[in-house]
């Protein structure tokens, strides 16, 4: 586990704290949400078991959703996107009463809870893929994989254990979208992630369509996550409620490169967030410094300076917010590398500093808006902006470097100047005439 340098935390105001401090906001649709990803099994033993004795913590750290990875039967050892049937819980996380108290305990803490929806592809060692195997073009079964001309299953990139669906067949979409609706109608779950969304999108993409409106028809409040470009309209347009911010190529995450040399952070994430900005609604951008396929946790990457301040950067911008397993404490490991329980106790100062982050976004409404000004800085290493709803500011300071700066920030009507230590952070209010801070700037 790494450690983290000696430091004086960065503190809101106590009155902001206080409990006589502004109501926290929940209510609403996807953009008020703080969507955290959970890998059963980093949480203990049995898994299911485990996630539910952490909600409370999870609920107290200020998540609104969980987004469970793919807990349906699949074959040993795999991470889960092999789906042997996708009507059984795995053995190896627990059972289904496991997972109905899970839900029920999240209910009751007000947190929504998302399965991990698996429909491009089955595994190879599905009973349906084994049928049509063994038997051919006289298996019921050999037309729901999609085909070459050659009569072979297909599939994309190296997952040739993972034949892809043949949604030209109907039988494929009747069973996937009755699939989808028994979850929700027997155990209650709040929606789903969509696992590569994309590639249907690529081979049928009047599914999407139809299979979003049979589970708002059964759940209009169904939370519906894309894995795939919010750059592409397409998925909003087709009732999902949002999409990764991803590059227009699939799996490429659109920050992917943006904190390697913190003196060209300000700039790469500008352009990142301006590319995206351009033809997706923010609040549609599911954002993440760490999901399942980042590889090396961010912080293992990039160092606790530079995960600290991109957590601000991703708490304050524009988009759904998404922590992964462990993220608030540094845990380190890879999602699919050796298993092994993550450490919660562990870095309290960090996850404080989340917890502050998400407490101060779900009580100022400018913090969720779509709004987004950059503020133009003396110091090439510092990126601010302003995030504006009604008559409510906030300004955003972040130094994405170690070293202490001193920064002049070109604020309409207000120009200030902040000193600003090494990984420093900065989020003020505008009273009118000036700054008032809420987070005062840290000191490593």
């Amino acid at each position: 586990m790494m450690r983290w340098p000696p430091f004086v935390a960065a503190i809101l105001s106590l009155a902001f704290l206080s409990p006589e401090g502004p109501p926290v906001t929940t209510e609403g649709g996807i953009e008020n949400a703080i969507v955290y990803g959970v890998i059963p099994p980093r949480f203990g033993s049995p898994p299911l078991q485990a996630v539910t004795r952490n909600l409370a913590s999870l609920a107290d750290l200020g998540i609104t959703t969980l987004w469970l990875t793919p807990i349906f039967e699949t074959p040993p050892g795999d991470f889960g996107y092999a789906v042997i049937d996708y009507l059984a819980v795995r053995k190896d996380y627990g059972t289904r009463a496991d997972l109905d108290a899970l839900v029920a305990e999240a209910h009751r803490l007000h947190l929504k809870v998302l399965l991990d929806l698996v429909p491009n592809h089955t595994s190879s060692k599905h009973p349906y893929f084994l049928d049509a195997e063994a038997r051919g073009p006289s298996s019921p079964y050999f037309g729901f994989y999609q085909r070459d001309a050659q009569g072979s299953a297909t599939h994309y990139f190296d997952w040739t254990h993972l034949p892809n669906l043949n949604y030209a067949e109907p039988a494929v979409a009747h069973w996937m979208t009755d699939a989808s609706l028994s979850w929700i109608r027997t155990s209650g779950i709040d929606g789903y992630r969509v696992d590569a969304a994309w590639g249907i999108r690529e081979r049928a993409p009047s599914f999407w369509g139809a299979w979003s409106a049979e589970l708002r028809r059964a759940r209009p409040d169904v939370t519906l996550i894309a894995e795939a470009s919010a750059r592409d309209p397409f998925y909003v347009s087709h009732g999902f409620d949002a999409a990764y911010d991803w590059t227009q190529e699939p799996g490429h995450w659109a920050w992917e490169h943006v904190f390697d040399d913190p003196k060209g952070v300000p700039e790469r994430l500008d352009r990142a967030l301006r590319e995206t900005a351009a033809i997706a609604p923010a609040a549609h951008v599911l954002r993440f410094l760490d999901n399942n396929d980042t590889g090396p946790r961010f912080i293992t990457r990039h160092g606790p300076g530079m995960a600290r301040v991109a957590a601000a950067a991703l708490l304050t911008l524009p988009g759904v917010p998404c922590l992964f397993t462990g993220q608030e404490v540094g845990a380190e490991y890879e999602p699919y590398g050796a298993s092994g329980a993550v450490h919660f106790e562990q870095g309290g100062a960090l996850r404080d500093w989340y917890k502050r982050l998400i407490a101060l976004r779900r009580t100022r409404p400018s913090l969720r808006s779509r709004d987004w000004t950059r503020v133009a800085s003396s110091a090439p290493t510092v990126y601010a902006y302003v995030r504006t709803a009604g008559t409510e500011k906030t300004l955003v300071v972040l130094q994405f470097d170690e070293h202490p700066v001193n920064v002049a920030l070109d604020v309409p009507h207000q120009g200030t100047t902040l000193s600003l230590p090494g990984w420093g952070v900065a989020i003020l209010e505008s009273n009118g005439s000036g700054w008032r801070n809420f987070v005062q700037p840290a000191v490593w």
